[in-house]
């Protein structure tokens, strides 16, 4: 079909819209000729997304081109297609029509798509006989300044949807039971939490603890910033919550050993320190297994006598032990932000200010002197902290870490490049601060559960803002410095939010997963090029006799599997399909797409 240049298109205006058709509030309804027995019937719905997408296109000449595409027999534009009209309107037109396919172009289907989904099967259409076009975030948005390109890009995106849309097939939703019960992996701050919150909603929890206490690295902390409150009280409150929580049982020194099966029936092994075997089977996994401090062998004459860490001095304070010195000098960023960990661990500059204002506390006459790179204080109270410090006295230092400070015997040398000059402060007691590390078996953990961890062995989530808490494996959440160094108020409100993600499947009747999954046709004769490639481990290989000879077949696993397609486009004689991808379909929009081209 020939495609009019945006003038000529606005040029003709109304005079090419059927005699008849009217103009409502969210737009223009436009009918073409039903197509022959037997073919999709096709509603196309495009929005103005406010003036994120008319701002820049011609809503009502978009409704009108899609009009024109075979198969359309009813089309129009609306304000804000998911709107409580705009829903309305599409499940109006399904019912008044009879359509047997629904094209929205529109924004994200990424955050759009399950709604209109619902929408269509409200209506009585099966949902998996929708298609969306992406306007807005692949057209209106990146193509501010070429107006006509994108007016074109708008008609090649709805034209290859409606292109697909005829081509989709009915399915049918995938559907499992669970069991109510967890396994939080780790008892630090963050795991305590999260198993105290299950616990209160209901669900039975296993939490699992490699250490034979409780309370992770929160033992050793003196006190807690920016709050000042005593670390030991905060744990013993989580303490008294999960070990007076009914629903709660512990494995204190216990390892796991094994994970299997799926999201709502995961199949875990534990072994604790004595030899002793557990096998159980929870609906969901919560990893907080925490990070540790890391110790600077070689850096800065460290000795853990005269020079120590920020951990080694909140145990110090912890004990109540008496400093005994007068100049204490910290020295920031110690092994990290460099070769090996170019990380920052976010909550070193934190714990220094928060430890130096304790040291002044307890003997305003001690100088305790701060060398750092670059203060990181976020947050209102922590910016407060900061400024209370150097109010009480504690010395500041920029230092280039071109030329670290050297550690000498009573005193401290550092080049100040604010001056150009070098300095040397008295020093009885050198305080290192060091990035909280993965601790060892992280990577096993990992592996354990084919979880993926970043360079440093942190856990990582399946989108940083839109699933903070989640893995790209269903049913396995994360919370905590497992994750990322975070203080204690952080990894307390993850190990609370884990829990509610959790929460929020386990308190299903049954879980429900898409159909847009692979499949294995007869085409597939077992060579196994899907298998190694399949980033889910959802494919696995079976081996049946037929006519006295054994054969070899892949088989998909449709829970854990994704849909990701990477398994049908490796395989070379289209054994594995994905639904709603099929060649047929993906050949339909290139076939589309190409109409444009001379």
């Amino acid at each position: 079909m020939e495609q009019k240049p945006r003038s000529e298109k606005q040029a003709k205006g109304s005079e090419e819209l059927k005699a008849g058709s009217e103009k409502q509030e969210a737009g223009n309804e436009l009918s073409s000729c039903s197509p022959p027995p037997g073919k999709a019937r096709t509603g196309v719905f495009v929005c103005h997304c406010g003036s994120n997408i008319a701002g820049l296109l011609d809503c009502e000449a978009l409704a009108e081109y899609a009009a024109a595409l075979p198969n359309v027999v009813y089309a129009k534009d609306n304000l804000y297609t998911c709107s409580a009209s705009g829903i309305a309107q599409i499940q109006a037109a399904i019912r008044e029509h009879g359509l047997t396919r629904v094209v929205v172009a529109s924004c994200s289907p990424r955050t759009h798509m399950p709604l209109f989904k619902s929408a269509c099967a409200e209506a009585g259409l099966n949902q998996y006989l929708f298609e969306m076009a992406n306007i807005r975030d692949q057209c209106s948005w990146v193509h501010v300044q070429e107006r006509d390109a994108a007016r074109q890009k708008a008609m090649d995106l709805i034209r290859m949807a409606v292109a697909k849309a005829a081509l989709l097939e009915p399915l049918e939703d995938i559907e499992s039971s669970l069991v109510r019960k967890a396994m939080v992996l780790g008892a630090g701050v963050a795991g305590l939490s999260a198993a105290s919150a299950l616990a209160d909603m209901g669900v039975e929890v296993l939490l699992v603890e490699r250490e034979t206490e409780l309370g992770g690295l929160v033992r050793r902390l003196n006190r807690i910033g920016p709050s000042n409150e005593p670390a030991a009280e905060v744990l013993a409150m989580l303490l008294r919550e999960v070990e007076s929580a009914s629903h709660v049982r512990l494995f204190p020194g216990t390892d796991l050993v094994g994970v299997s099966g799926v999201v709502g029936n995961y199949e875990i092994s534990l072994k604790s320190k004595g030899g002793e075997e557990t096998e159980e089977t929870v609906g969901a996994i919560i990893v907080a297994t925490g990070a540790v401090p890391f110790i600077p062998e070689g850096l800065f004459g460290f000795d853990g006598r005269k020079v120590i860490t920020q951990i080694d001095l909140e145990e110090r304070l912890r004990n109540g032990s008496p400093l005994e010195v007068k100049n204490i000098v910290m020295i920031q960023c110690v092994g990290a932000r460099g070769p090996g960990r170019s990380y920052c661990s976010r909550i070193c500059c934190l714990t220094a200010v928060k430890n130096a204002l304790l040291i002044k506390s307890r003997d305003p006459n001690a100088r305790v002197h701060i060398l750092y790179r670059d203060i990181q204080m976020y947050g209102a109270e922590n910016e407060k902290l900061l400024r209370d410090s150097r109010g009480a006295g504690v010395k500041f230092d920029i230092f280039d870490p071109a030329f670290p400070p050297v550690v000498k015997e009573g005193s401290v040398e550092f080049y100040q490049p604010l001056t150009g000059m070098t300095i040397e402060t008295e020093c009885d007691l050198a305080v290192l601060s060091t990035p909280l590390v993965a601790p060892e078996g992280s990577a096993a953990t990992a592996n354990l559960m084919r979880l993926p961890v970043d360079g440093n062995n942190f856990f990582m989530e399946a989108h940083a803002k839109l699933r903070p808490l989640d893995f790209a494996t269903d049913g396995i959440f994360l919370a905590g410095t497992a994750r990322f160094p975070a203080t204690v108020r952080e990894a307390v409100a993850q190990g609370l939010g884990a829990a509610s993600r959790a929460n929020t499947m386990l308190s299903k009747d049954r879980l429900v997963f898409s159909a847009l999954v692979s499949y294995v046709t007869d085409r597939c004769d077992g060579c196994g090029l899907c298998l190694d490639v399949c980033p889910y481990h959802a494919i696995t290989m079976e081996e049946f006799e037929r006519d006295g000879r054994v054969f070899k077949k892949v088989r998909t696993d449709p829970i854990l599997c994704k849909g990701c397609g990477v398994c049908e486009a490796t395989c070379p004689k289209r054994g594995v399909l994905v639904h709603g991808f099929t060649p047929s379909q993906i050949r339909a929009q290139v076939d589309a797409l190409l109409e444009a081209l001379p």
